[in-house]
């Protein structure tokens, strides 16, 4: 009996003692199991944190030389040789949407000419002068239910006038995702016969405006009388735009100068068939 009492509390000791040293490594256990967690928590939230977005241009293809046909549109309504009423504008949205055309956004031509890249053969880009109120009240209605995109080329002088666009009609046609908005100067003057300061104020201004109101980097300039002088483009430059559009005929092209790129004028009472002639590109 007494070796077995002996054996017994050799027993209880020797459990006792491995009891202990559980008791004591388990918080040691937690503490690592924790940085563990801690560590490959930090390390994906590292991962995520610098994985970037998609980039916006990356199923674009390369082309030698991009022919971008740029539609020059002013008032949609009737009168003269600058208004395109809204039945011919509806008919011509509808011909681009029907005969696959995507119709770019200012900041995807500027990609498109710089980069040598499309995001498909056929593209367009329609443009609107002038910033005149029809431009929401016409032409707007109609872009949506094409679901088609146009850019209106602002005078940012002119919001208080009252046919034309304020700088809150601007903005909630901006958020609609259908149009976007690039400079046509702050009062609408022929840059050619302006000196050089006044010119780079009327770009400039325009610019900053445009930038601070509508949360944008304004990349191109509309010109007023659809010309330019030598100074003009070192105006351009200097005011911070990429590209700057005239009002000389033709497709536009990636071999153009970027501060002289031709336009196609849309006239009033032009068949679906001249309106198509307008847009026939070589681009492959």
């Amino acid at each position: 009996m007494h070796r077995r009492g002996i054996n017994y509390l050799l027993s209880l000791i020797t459990t006792l003692g491995l009891l202990a040293g559980c008791q004591a490594a388990s918080p040691a256990t937690k503490q690592a199991s924790s940085q563990s967690s801690k560590a490959s928590s930090k390390s994906t939230h590292s991962t995520i944190k610098h994985q970037s977005p998609a980039h916006p241009y990356q199923h674009w293809h390369a082309v030698k030389v991009v022919h971008l046909p740029i539609l020059m549109y002013h008032s949609i309504s009737s009168g003269n040789q600058l208004r395109v009423p809204a039945k011919e504008f509806r008919a011509e949205m509808t011909y681009l949407k029907t005969h696959g055309y995507r119709t770019l956004t200012a900041n995807e031509a500027v990609y498109a000419l710089k980069y040598r890249r499309l995001p498909q053969k056929k593209v367009v880009w329609v443009t609107l002068d002038d910033s005149y109120k029809d431009n929401m009240t016409a032409a707007w209605p109609i872009l949506k239910q094409t679901h088609q995109h146009a850019t209106i080329n602002f005078i940012t002088g002119f919001t208080h006038k009252k046919n034309h666009l304020t700088l809150a009609d601007a903005k909630q046609m901006q958020a609609s995702g259908n149009i976007d908005f690039q400079s046509h100067t702050v009062r609408h003057l022929d840059l050619n016969n302006l000196t050089y300061q006044v010119q780079l104020t009327e770009l400039s201004s325009s610019k900053k405006w445009l930038d601070h109101n509508l949360q944008q980097n304004t990349q191109v300039i509309c010109y007023p009388a659809g010309r330019a002088n030598n100074q003009t483009i070192k105006a351009d430059k200097q005011a911070g735009y990429q590209y700057a559009l005239s009002t000389a005929p033709g497709i536009a092209t990636s071999a153009q100068n970027a501060y002289n790129l031709t336009r196609q004028r849309v006239v009033p009472g032009m068949s679906l068939t001249a309106f198509q002639t307008l847009l026939t590109t070589t681009n492959e």
